[in-house]
Order: C-alpha cells, then sequence, then structure tokens
C-alpha cells in the first residue's frame, strides 16, 4: 500500500512533463518535425534530461515495475531522438554523390598520383618489353585469359576480338578478363593497404603490364589505335576507379606507417574511414565501366566515337571530382 502511493504521488508531481515529452516524441517520429516550434524543440533535451532523473529517483526508491518500464522506454525514444541519427538514407546517399565522394577523393590526390604513376610505369613497362621480344607476353599474360590472343595470333583473329562477331554476340573472353582483373585488383589494392603500401604498388604496376602487354600485341599488328578506342570507351572509368583503389591502399598503408601525433590505430581508423568512402565511390564507377563496356561498345562500332564517349566519361569524372566547390 505505501508503495502504491508513493508512486502515484510520484506520477501525479511529474507526470505532466512525461506527457508532454511523449506527445512531442510522437510528432517527431511520424515525421512532423516542421510543425515543432523553436521552443518545442529546445523543450524535448530537457524534457529528457527530466524523465531520466525520474528515473534514476524511481529505480532508488523501488517503485512499481510498470512505472519504471515506461520511464525506461520513454527515455530510450528520447535519447534516439536528441542523440540519434539528424538524416534519413535518402538524405545520406544524396551527400554522398554531391560532396563526400568528391571530398574524400580529393583529399587523396597525393596517393592518386602515386597510383598513376605506377599504373603508367607497368604499362610502358610492358609495351616495350614485348614490342622488342614477343616472348614477355606470356610473363605478364597467362594462357588461360590469353585464350589464343597472343602473339602468335593472326590480324584476323584479333580484329574478331574488337569488330567480329563475339563481340556482337556478347563480351569477348579479352573483355570478360579485363574487367574481372581490374575489379580484383581493385579491391586487392584497397585490402591489402595496411601493409605499408607495397602490396597497393605492386598491384597498380601489375596492373598496368597487362594492359602494356596487350597493347603492343595488338599494335604489332597494327591495331593498336582500334584496341585503344575498343578500351576507351570503359577504360577511362575502369582504369580511373582502380586508380582511386591504389590510392585508397596507399593512404591506409601511409596513415599505418606515419601516423603522425596519433597512435597507430586512430591513424589507421581515421585513413580507413577516408578511403572506405572512396571505394564505395569505386564500386559504382566499376558497375558504370561495366554499363559502358557490356552496351555502349557494343552498340557503338566507330573507333572514333569510342574515343569520344571515352574521354567525356573522363572529363565527367575529372570535373566531378576535381571542380572547386563553394564552403559548406
Amino acid at each position: 500500500m505505501t508503495v502504491t502511493l508513493k508512486s502515484r504521488r510520484f506520477r501525479t508531481e511529474r507526470e505532466a512533463d512525461w506527457r508532454r515529452l511523449e506527445n512531442l516524441l510522437d510528432r517527431f517520429e511520424k515525421g512532423q518535425r516542421a510543425s515543432l516550434s523553436d521552443d518545442e524543440v529546445i523543450a524535448i533535451p530537457v524534457l529528457y534530461r527530466a524523465t531520466l532523473t525520474s528515473l534514476s529517483m524511481a529505480r532508488a526508491i523501488s517503485l512499481d515495475k510498470s512505472l519504471v518500464d515506461y520511464l525506461e522506454s520513454l527515455s530510450a525514444r528520447a535519447y534516439f531522438c536528441v542523440y540519434g541519427a539528424r538524416t534519413t538514407l535518402t538524405e545520406r546517399v544524396a551527400r554522398f554523390f554531391v560532396r563526400d565522394w568528391s571530398e574524400a577523393v580529393r583529399s587523396l590526390w597525393r596517393e592518386t598520383l602515386v597510383s598513376g604513376a605506377m599504373n603508367l610505369l607497368g604499362t610502358v613497362v610492358a609495351y616495350v618489353l614485348v614490342r622488342r621480344s614477343p616472348q614477355w607476353f606470356s610473363a605478364f599474360v597467362s594462357e588461360d585469359y590469353a585464350q589464343g590472343r597472343d602473339p602468335g595470333a593472326s590480324y584476323k583473329q584479333l580484329y574478331d576480338t574488337l569488330h567480329g562477331p563475339q563481340h556482337v554476340d556478347g563480351l569477348s573472353v579479352l573483355a570478360t578478363f579485363l574487367f574481372t582483373h581490374n575489379a580484383r585488383i581493385a579491391l586487392l589494392s584497397f585490402a591489402l593497404g595496411f601493409a605499408c603500401c607495397l602490396p597497393s604498388a605492386f598491384m597498380m604496376i601489375y596492373n598496368g603490364l597487362v594492359l602494356g602487354a596487350f597493347l603492343a600485341l595488338f599494335g604489332q599488328q597494327g591495331l593498336g589505335i582500334e584496341l585503344g578506342g575498343w578500351l576507351f570507351i570503359h577504360g577511362t572509368t575502369e582504369i580511373f576507379a582502380v586508380t582511386l583503389a591504389g590510392a585508397a591502399g596507399f593512404h591506409i598503408g601511409w596513415g599505418l606507417a606515419f601516423p603522425g601525433e596519433l597512435s597507430r590505430m586512430d591513424a589507421l581508423a581515421a585513413a580507413g574511414r577516408k578511403a572506405a568512402v572512396v571505394m564505395a565511390g569505386v564500386v559504382v564507377m566499376l558497375a558504370v565501366a561495366g554499363l559502358l563496356e557490356g552496351y555502349g561498345r557494343q552498340l557503338v562500332q566507330s573507333t572514333l566515337v569510342r574515343y569520344a564517349v571515352g574521354t567525356a566519361m573522363l572529363m565527367l569524372w575529372c570535373t566531378y571530382f576535381y571542380l572547386p566547390r563553394g564552403e559548406r
């Protein structure tokens, strides 16, 4: 009987504030945030702290369980209102594409230059070696992936890869290999970046070696320009994505090797958050490259138009990532 009286008196003295908080939370959770006045918005955290005090007192004096449960539920709802996420999923996705992704890529411009240089180095080295001695081709591309497109292939075999019936019916073996290869390189470059950048550097060079080997192979048959167009329509997007993945790996490795004033774990966590944003965008770019490769290249047979589409995509990405934006 004494506990019931205490509980009733306790409720009577404070129930008005609880009901007011409950009403404000109901409106907030039903999406009626715009209808809340400034005073009501300010009142929510004040009422939340008062409710926490009531809950603490109710537990301390062992009031009835139903009242404690009610206050716990009300406090939990108010906590998520006060400290929870302020944006919806749609708003987060929009912010990612409007600002977060491009900001993360711009902040990694040094790593991106290094990653691109590694790619270019591998491409040049393989191209020179294969042009001088075609036997080098097998050192960079396995027979399973080459599928007969090797230094022993005829002009017609290589030409059909670019313009023949296999291209019309679907993706060629070479196209499938290159896309799968680049996607794997991108993921591994990012995942292995923690090992002081070395695996990421190796992956970037190796990616360039494969590209350079194929450029030299087709170039020896006078198909270098055609292969360039065949690759360019989607390659500017795909290789850019791989380069950014390498930059993300470099950023993680650099943060771990040179943490500065932070501890290594804190530096790794900070670098990982930024690199993860870049990698989320890399997945988007690989998806776009897949569409360009699977549909655009089959629909566009003109080498000149292929170059034009590839150049337009490169300009689009550069503008999106590096065009100066206003302050927040």
